[in-house]
């Protein structure tokens, strides 16, 4: 039976604009739409633009549209962080305050030497906040070399592992990473990372393999809510992962940005209702956190090209929303995410579009999609009327 579908893209990192205690996390003036545009001479965005991108912050080459076809504002994060996990969350109905544990000297013996002692490494390499890229080429030698693994973490609640795919199987490292969960979760450590890579010294390159090992929200989020009520929600990217694979019917892998754009526009033409829910990591992974703000610009436009084919396959009554969970300016000294407002465009077949304003919590988000499907929703202030009802 055919009924009613909502889709988030999560265009991951795509923040609009320093939130007002930025400075707080230090990142004063950051932008991560607006600073690329500038950097690169200007966006060719007009589906975006059509649906009032313009209308967030001044983006070079996406002009206010005078009558956007879409819903359009932005979106305050609540919750103390700026990580993939607070703002996936969050989007979510789950606010956090205190935020996730941060270790930015790297881990004490606390963690390491249970954790060492239980999977039986010779030891670790690394144990610091840095670029993944840059202690991946600095240590992966080493590595290779000895066995240890290269555990590493940044400005987020992370502990990452890499290493290399010929070094040290995948299934191994998922169970060291398994292991380091269970162990991080009194911690309050948001993510482990498997991290694995490949090729020679001088040209390793890190692999899709990698997987996410969340720490379990800590009570019912609204996919949870969806799912007791019956409603499908496929999990599209590394959403299970951050969700701990509950409240998700069905999990999709991805292979970055045009993998994901791809099974999307799949799905819309096989998935007859419920919640398609997608994380675009490129934006984040490939081009934010290594200052790349002209890959970053090119993500943002491939994209725009995807988009009209997603919004054809739209029925009346459905909703397509593309969003972001914090920011990644790629245009900064520092490659760490950025406490940003996030965009809010949302798309609803026959509906004329028109301004949501500057929504208090990502958990709005959430809740519109919890009034769609008559579900509760704990927290956030659903739009779903504003939509058309």
């Amino acid at each position: 039976m055919e009924g009613r579908r909502f889709v988030i893209l999560v265009a991951d990192s795509a923040g609009c604009g320093a939130l007002p205690d930025a400075g707080a996390y230090g990142d004063e003036g950051s932008d991560t739409l607006g600073n690329t545009s500038r950097a690169v001479g200007g966006l060719h965005l007009p589906c975006l633009g059509r649906l009032g991108l313009g209308h967030l912050t001044a983006i070079a080459g996406v002009p206010p549209d005078p009558d956007p076809s879409g819903f359009y504002g932005k979106m305050q994060e609540r919750s103390q962080g700026k990580d993939t996990i607070t703002g996936h969350w969050e989007m979510m109905g789950i606010v956090l305050d205190p935020g996730l544990r941060l270790f930015p000297q790297g881990f004490p013996p606390e963690i390491l030497d249970p954790w060492l002692a239980e999977i039986g490494a010779p030891g670790v390499l690394g144990n610091r906040a840095m670029s993944g890229t840059a202690i991946i080429e600095a240590l992966g030698e080493e590595h290779q070399r000895t066995g240890k693994p290269i555990v590493y973490t940044s400005a987020d609640s992370v502990f990452q592992v890499a290493c290399h795919e010929a070094t040290v199987p995948l299934e191994t490292l998922y169970h060291w990473c398994r292991v380091a969960r269970r162990l991080l979760d009194p911690w309050r450590v948001a993510r482990v990372i498997a991290r694995p890579f490949v090729g020679p010294p001088g040209h390793y390159t890190r692999t899709y393999n990698r997987k996410d090992f969340a720490l379990p929200a800590p009570r019912p989020t609204v996919l949870e809510h969806l799912v007791e009520r019956g409603v499908p929600v496929v999990g599209v990217g590394k959403i299970p992962d951050i969700f701990d694979h509950r409240g998700v019917t069905e999990e999709v892998h991805t292979e970055g940005n045009a993998d994901g754009l791809k099974v999307t526009e799949r799905l819309l033409g096989v998935v007859p209702r419920g919640l398609v829910f997608v994380n675009l990591v490129d934006f984040d992974s490939l081009y934010g956190h290594r200052n790349d703000a002209p890959g970053y610009a090119r993500a943002l436009e491939e994209l725009d090209r995807a988009l009209p084919r997603l919004l054809e396959r739209l029925r009346p009554g459905d909703a397509l929303a593309v969003t972001a969970d914090h920011g990644c300016d790629p245009t900064t000294p520092s490659t760490d995410h950025s406490r940003e407002y996030v965009p809010l465009l949302v798309h609803a077949p026959g509906r004329p579009g028109g301004p949501l304003g500057v929504r208090t919590s990502f958990a709005d988000l959430g809740a519109t999609v919890a009034e769609m499907f008559g579900v509760p929703s704990a927290i956030g202030q659903s739009f779903f009327a504003t939509l058309g009802g």
